[in-house]
């Protein structure tokens, strides 16, 4: 067995192995940032160009349907001045309508632009975007289940505002509730009725709508006279207050027609009547209908046309009091053989008395 030669110093230490290690694994970080800084520039470019372009779009967009509803709202206010604007645009109406379709578009299209975007920098990430859209499907339909009065309130708010049924200052009938619109919103419309109370419709509960402030307005106003009044003497008298109604002001802007005189609706042995109708602005034809009235109330009293349940008959016309009231009913007593006349006479005394 050799022994080893002695050493003539003490031995120097051996080089730690953990330097050559972390040497190593720097060494290959290295390399591995070398070999991926390429991909990660081109995946950092390509996330930042889509939201500048993302961005840069959305504002472009939003910015163009903002002067669009600038340019909606300018032209209503142009016309708004002249007198066919009075009778025609509500600006208003045209504002709110208008901001709540550009408020819609805005978000449609904000939504589309950033949810593009969003999946095309999932799609820069190598992330499989099957699953996530299956999983945003299921979502979205158990979402429109639970919400379907909600979704049905806006989508049917959406297409009404859109289709113009009816805007604010308009006299509708919503089936459930009747009033004067005082706001349109995308799931709620807010109504006042006549007595001053406020409903608040659901959008989706509205199966139908009469709008009473579209297109025009008929005013029908019937005038019950006595048979025995001249209907030629009434036509006059009634195209006479027609004429004038049409020349006075602010009737002659409501009335869009002359007042027509259709004649006799109905004939009874008491009273006749005649209908009257006129077409007129929109919301106007129950004014008109109780000025008509009160013009040919008046003008039948200058005229001496008494009207059914009107002026009272004077005393020279009179009906002659009935001759046989005065009278007396006949009398059973008169015949002194009925038994009331015997039972009325004086009983006889008895014979032995008179003796």
């Amino acid at each position: 067995m050799s022994v080893p030669p002695p050493s003539d110093g003490p031995s120097e230490p051996a080089a730690p192995s953990g330097f050559d290690e972390a040497a190593r694994q720097a060494t290959d970080a290295a390399g591995w940032v070398e070999q991926n800084w390429s991909t990660w520039l081109s995946t950092g470019l390509r996330i930042a160009l889509i939201l500048i372009v993302a961005i840069v779009l959305r504002m472009l967009v939003r910015r163009a349907l903002t002067k669009l509803i600038a340019r909606m709202n300018r032209s209503a206010q142009a016309v708004e001045g002249t007198a066919l604007g009075g009778l025609l645009v509500n600006a208003e109406r045209r504002r709110q309508r208008s901001e709540a379709i550009g408020s819609v578009l805005r978000s449609v299209a904000s939504f589309l632009i950033l949810g593009t975007a969003g999946l095309m920098i999932l799609g820069a990430f190598k992330i499989n975007l099957a699953p996530l859209l299956a999983s945003a499907g299921v979502a979205g339909v158990a979402i429109g289940f639970g919400a379907r009065n909600l979704v049905t309130d806006f989508l049917s708010g959406v297409f009404m505002i859109m289709e113009d049924q009816y805007g604010v200052g308009d006299s509708i009938d919503a089936g459930v509730a009747s009033g004067e619109v005082i706001e349109v919103g995308l799931r709620v419309t807010k109504l006042r009725g006549d007595d001053g109370e406020i409903w608040y419709v659901r959008n989706g509960e509205i199966k139908r709508i009469g709008n009473l402030s579209q297109g025009w307005a008929t005013a029908a106003v019937d005038v019950t006279v006595r048979p025995t009044e001249d209907l030629d003497r009434v036509r006059k008298v009634i195209g006479e207050v027609a004429d004038g109604l049409a020349k006075a002001e602010p009737w002659n802007e409501q009335l869009w027609g002359p007042v027509e005189i259709l004649g006799l609706t109905e004939v009874l042995l008491d009273s006749m009547t005649v209908r009257l109708s006129a077409k007129t602005m929109p919301g106007k034809a129950l004014g008109v209908e109780r000025e008509l009235r009160w013009r040919i109330k008046h003008a039948f009293d200058a005229a001496g046309i008494r009207i059914v349940g009107g002026l009272p008959l004077p005393a020279d016309e009179s009906p002659a009091a009935d001759p046989a009231a005065s009278v007396a009913p006949p009398s059973a007593l008169a015949s002194p053989t009925s038994p009331q006349s015997l039972a009325a006479s004086p009983i006889p005394p008895p014979a032995n008395l008179t003796k």
